[in-house]
C-alpha cells in the first residue's frame, strides 16, 4: 500500500471488538428479545394509528452518565405503568450527538467526556444500559448517526430517529430501510417538512449498500424497506411547527405522496426555541389537537433529565450529575407532573 497516497490525514487507528464479539459478551436473552419484539409491535401499531394511544419519547438530550440514566429509567418505568392505558412511554437513549461544527460527539464516542475517545468502553456501557432498560420493561429510543453503530446496538432499540441534519442523507435513508424498528424522520433544520416525507418514500423502498457484518467484515446489505416510517416535527431556528396549521399541512403533504399520515411532535429544539420550560406549552397544544380529533398525531418527544437546565461539559461535578451537558432539559418533577397532566386530558 503506497503511504504517499493512502491515509494521508489519518494520525492513528486501532481495531475494536466486532459486533458479534460485543453481542456474545453482552447477549440479549430469549426473554429479553421477546420483550423487544413486543415493544416494537406496540410502537408499529401506534405509528400506523391502529393503537389510539400516543408515544411519549422522553429522556435526556444525551446520555452522559450511566448511573444517572439508570436512576431516570427506574423512575420513568414506574411512571409508564401509571399512564399505560393512554400512553406508551419510551426512553430517549441518545448515545450520538450530531454537530454543526464542533463539540462533544456523544457517549458512545467519548464516554469519559475528556476527549479520550474510548469507543470500546462507550459501546459496552451503552449496550449494558439498554439491556438494563429491557429488564425494567422500558422501551428505548435513539438517533442513529454513524451507519456502523446499529450493528452494535440496534437489536435493543424499539424506536429510532433520523435527525434534522441527516434527513436528506442517502446513507441514512438506506440505513432506515433496513432497520428493524419504526423510524421517525425529522424535518430539516430550516423547517422544511417535504424532505422528511421524501425520506419516508426512500426508506420504505428496497436498497443495497455497503456495511459491516456482525463478524466485522465489509458486506453488501439488501433491505426489504421499512414500512413503519413517519414524520417528526421539530421546528427550526426561524419558527416552531407544532401548531394545528403545521400538522394539517404535514398531513396533506403525506397524503399527496401516498404516505399514511403519522406524526410525532418534538416538543424541544426549534419548537421550544431551545428553552426546556417551553416544552410544556408545546405539549399542551399537541394534547389539545388530539382531544379535538387530530388522528394523525401519534406521539410527542420531551428532553428531560433528573435536573432542570444544562451545564458545560467542562463544569461537570459529582453534585451536578443528572444535569444535561447538551441541550437544556426539564427536571424529573416537572416531567412527571407534565406527563400525568397530559394523560388526564387525553380521551
Amino acid at each position: 500500500m503506497n503511504t504517499l497516497t493512502f491515509d494521508v490525514n489519518i494520525e492513528s487507528s486501532y481495531t475494536i471488538p466486532t459486533p458479534a464479539e460485543i453481542h456474545a459478551e453482552l447477549p440479549l436473552s430469549a426473554d429479553q428479545a421477546q420483550k423487544i419484539c413486543f415493544f416494537r409491535e406496540t410502537v408499529k401499531n401506534i405509528v400506523t394509528r391502529k393503537d389510539p394511544r400516543i408515544l411519549v419519547v422522553t429522556g435526556p438530550c444525551s446520555i452522559d452518565d450511566i448511573a444517572a440514566a439508570e436512576e431516570y429509567a427506574s423512575r420513568l418505568a414506574e411512571l409508564s405503568r401509571k399512564v399505560a392505558d393512554k400512553m406508551v412511554v419510551v426512553m430517549r437513549t441518545y448515545f450520538e450527538k450530531p454537530r454543526t461544527t464542533l463539540g462533544w460527539k456523544g457517549f458512545v464516542y467519548d464516554p469519559l467526556l475528556d476527549n479520550s475517545f474510548n469507543m470500546e468502553k462507550g459501546l459496552r456501557s451503552s449496550r449494558k444500559l439498554l439491556l438494563k432498560l429491557v429488564d425494567l420493561c422500558l422501551p428505548s429510543a435513539t438517533e442513529f448517526l454513524d451507519p456502523l453503530i446499529p450493528q452494535y446496538l440496534s437489536d435493543l432499540i424499539s424506536w429510532a430517529a433520523i435527525g434534522a441534519r441527516t434527513v436528506e442523507s442517502q446513507t441514512h435513508r438506506q440505513l432506515a430501510s433496513g432497520l428493524s424498528m419504526p423510524v421517525g424522520f425529522k424535518n430539516a433544520t430550516d423547517g422544511v417538512i417535504s424532505v422528511a416525507v421524501e425520506a419516508i418514500l426512500t426508506a420504505r423502498s428496497k436498497h443495497s449498500f455497503l456495511g459491516i457484518s456482525n463478524d466485522g467484515r465489509t458486506g453488501v446489505f439488501s433491505t426489504r424497506g421499512n414500512p413503519f416510517c413517519h414524520v417528526v416535527l421539530r421546528g427550526s431556528s426561524q419558527a416552531p411547527n407544532y401548531g394545528s396549521e403545521n400538522v394539517a399541512y404535514a398531513v396533506e403533504l403525506m397524503r399527496k405522496r401516498g404516505v399514511i399520515p403519522s406524526i410525532v411532535v418534538d416538543c424541544s429544539h426549534g419548537n421550544s426555541r431551545k428553552d426546556p420550560l417551553k416544552q410544556k406549552e408545546v405539549l399542551a397544544d399537541v394534547i389539545s389537537q388530539i382531544t379535538a380529533g387530530q388522528k394523525a398525531l401519534a406521539g410527542i418527544m420531551l428532553e428531560s433529565y433528573l435536573k432542570t437546565g444544562k451545564q458545560d461539559v467542562a463544569a461537570r461535578t459529582a453534585e451536578s450529575t443528572g444535569l444535561s451537558v447538551t441541550d437544556g432539559c426539564l427536571g424529573w418533577e416537572e416531567t412527571s407532573s407534565l406527563i400525568l397532566e397530559s394523560w388526564k386530558r387525553l380521551p
